[in-house]
């Protein structure tokens, strides 16, 4: 069943293990993260762990997540990594948006036919249509869609090639808040994530290195050729396309966002102040 709310528990904030600003983590050997400010940071056992919670089922390809604790922001971002080998970007000016587009409608469609008239979703189109930085070996897009009550609701990708595989930076929010929400991925996060010597696109050894079976349209798939995705119809693309399956968790980022500014924002307000330990003359 396809929700399009959740409920989060009311300690929920409190059960998992935040790491807050300022904190470098090491993740899977090949990337680093510095939390920014006002943000926090869950490990990859923990943001399966607050997937489940939410009633959503994990890719097991999570590294990590990213939170927001200031007010105003409600997004989150889901880190992925997948080692696929090597993938070539040489049809970087040879991806077919529209084509794309046609076959995630057709895909839909054909998959709402096992679902509750209540329970369907619908692709409308292209948010942000495919394109590839070939300067910053990134990919990004964001496919729009809506529920049975014209809901509207997306997830935006942004995928970073590597020399074994490619990171993807998942960011669940709403349509309103996408290009401020991007903006701060751009500039305080990306920025914070590092792609370590040796794991970088440009290491990549062909004498030595396994490469993947697909280019950057079999990514946009979900991981498959263009001619097995005709094949298979694009059913298995559909979840592998839309992180969550589709599902519109906004709002319940929104509660943990709630209980995150809650927590963070009163561990600064019990901070003393900076002459709190000076002894002060007597009278």
């Amino acid at each position: 069943m396809f929700a399009f709310a959740a409920v989060l528990p009311a300690n929920a904030a409190g059960n998992y293990n935040f790491v807050e600003s300022g904190t470098k983590v090491e993740m899977e050997g090949k990337f680093s993260f510095t939390v920014p400010e006002n943000m926090v940071f869950l490990n990859k056992d923990d943001t399966i762990k607050m997937e489940k919670e939410y009633g959503d089922i994990p890719s097991m390809y999570e590294i990590g997540s990213v939170h927001p604790t200031e007010d105003g922001q409600n997004w989150t971002l889901f880190i992925e990594y997948e080692d696929t080998g090597h993938i070539s970007d040489d049809e970087q000016n040879e991806i077919d948006a529209d084509a794309l587009l046609q076959s995630y409608k057709d895909g839909t469609e054909e998959a709402n036919k096992q679902r509750e008239p209540e329970e369907q979703i619908h692709v409308i189109g292209w948010n942000v249509k495919p394109s590839y930085n070939a300067a910053t070996h990134e990919l990004e897009y964001a496919m729009l869609a809506e529920n049975s009550k014209k809901e509207q609701f997306l997830n935006y990708k942004l995928q970073v090639l590597t020399r074994t595989g490619h990171v993807s930076f998942i960011l669940v929010t709403d349509v309103p808040s996408l290009m401020k929400d991007k903006q701060t991925l751009r500039e305080k996060i990306m920025k914070n994530f590092v792609v370590k010597e040796g794991h970088r696109y440009t290491d990549f050894n062909a004498e030595t290195d396994k490469v993947a079976e697909y280019g950057l349209t079999g990514l946009i798939l979900g991981g498959l050729g263009l001619a097995a995705a005709k094949k298979l119809g694009l059913l298995a693309m559909i979840l592998a396309f839309a992180k969550k399956g589709w599902i519109l968790i906004v709002v319940a980022l929104g509660a943990l966002g709630g209980l995150l500014k809650k927590l963070f924002g009163k561990k600064k307000d019990e901070q003393p102040p900076a002459d709190a330990d000076e002894e002060k003359p007597s009278a």
